[in-house]
């Protein structure tokens, strides 16, 4: 995939520190891009390329977990959002559901993506269950008009790292939050930026996560003697896919990380997990990324999609790939009172809209 161009947008306060975790990490070969209602959390941001929107609007204070006004907040700005992918092949969007800006904007910035022909994958949180049910509730409904506007979207439930450690704390929560973010952009972006003794191509990764909506991502760590398939058992049993299962996936898309001495045997009895569990005419690919630092620890990412009917997409399936943005602004006629209204209710403390965006 030499010479295909990724980029990174995180939309709102969870995107942005997604984002941020990923610039700390060392991700190479792609974009980073961080967009957002508040001006303070820009200047804070690592990504070398800030964009402010909605300052009209909002006056650079944020979205005040209000996602119409994350939304009116992008489509005021959509000449600029669409300079930013310009040129792309590959965008991941990424965000936490629940709030104002991540929620609002995101759909409107794939949205945006989809119409410029760029092969655009959503990675999102849901909120901890702590977070309060309106936060749910507008994670969800945002989550439904996310569905519509990507070619894939992998979601994770910040409830299910409780069920992974039980004693974690919130700020240990968060943080790992943030990592499965990163790892599921890592995961998919190094098989295109990294050299491996089996190379993807675009067209490898575009067969498997173009138009294929709902999908599971599991990862899995192993040492020593048939690491290989000991990570892959950890990946595809993991806690923090929806359904604990990636039983009839309609593609898979497999990342093995080791060093040069990964045995070809071992990768080919973990692939053979995944043609077992997915659907009998799944499109399942592979490649391996080299780190001899990591010895004899083999770290497998697997990325399954097709689930049309599972997660959100269950509930209330969206119109795959027809979501346009000229719809997402229809959505939101206001009369000039409520707008004025809307304005006057984002004056919050800026502690406590931070933390909600």
């Amino acid at each position: 995939m030499v010479g295909a161009k990724i980029k990174v947008i995180g939309v709102g306060g969870g995107g942005g520190n997604a984002v941020n975790r990923m610039i700390e990490a060392g991700i190479e070969g792609v974009e980073f891009i961080a967009v957002n209602t508040d001006i303070q959390a820009l200047r804070n941001s690592k990504a070398p390329i800030k964009v402010q929107i909605g300052s009209s609007l909002t006056r650079g204070l944020g979205a005040g977990s209000d996602p119409e006004i994350g939304k009116e907040a992008a489509l005021e700005d959509t000449e600029r959002l669409i300079d930013i992918l310009q040129g792309a092949d590959m965008v991941f969007v990424t965000a936490g559901l629940g709030g104002g800006t991540g929620t609002g904007a995101a759909p409107v910035i794939a949205a945006l993506a989809m119409e410029l022909g760029i092969l655009t994958v959503a990675v999102v949180t849901k909120p901890f269950t702590v977070e309060g049910k309106k936060r749910m509730m507008q994670a969800e409904r945002g989550l439904q008009e996310l569905c519509g506007s990507v070619d894939t979207i992998i979601t994770i439930p910040n409830s299910k790292l409780k069920e992974v450690d039980e004693k974690i704390s919130i700020m240990e929560a968060f943080r790992r939050a943030d990592d499965v973010l990163l790892q599921a952009v890592q995961g998919i972006s190094e098989l295109v930026t990294e050299t491996g003794v089996v190379n993807l191509d675009f067209a490898d990764v575009r067969a498997v996560m173009k138009g294929m909506g709902v999908a599971l991502m599991g990862i899995g760590r192993a040492k020593g003697e048939g690491a290989a398939v000991k990570a892959m058992k950890a990946a595809i049993e993991s806690k923090l896919l929806e359904e604990n299962s990636i039983k009839g996936a309609k593609g898979a898309l497999i990342n093995f990380t080791g060093s040069e001495n990964m045995p070809l045997n071992d990768i080919e009895e973990a692939i053979a997990m995944v043609y077992e569990a997915a659907d009998e005419d799944a499109n399942i690919i592979f490649g391996t990324v080299i780190k001899n630092s990591m010895e004899d620890e083999v770290k497998v990412t697997v990325i399954a999609t097709g689930f049309e009917t599972r997660a959100a997409m269950s509930q209330k399936p969206a119109e795959k790939s027809n979501l346009r943005v000229y719809d997402l602004r229809s959505s939101y006629h206001q009369t000039e009172a409520e707008k004025t209204q809307m304005r006057e209710d984002i004056t919050i403390p800026t502690f406590m809209r931070r933390q909600a965006d």
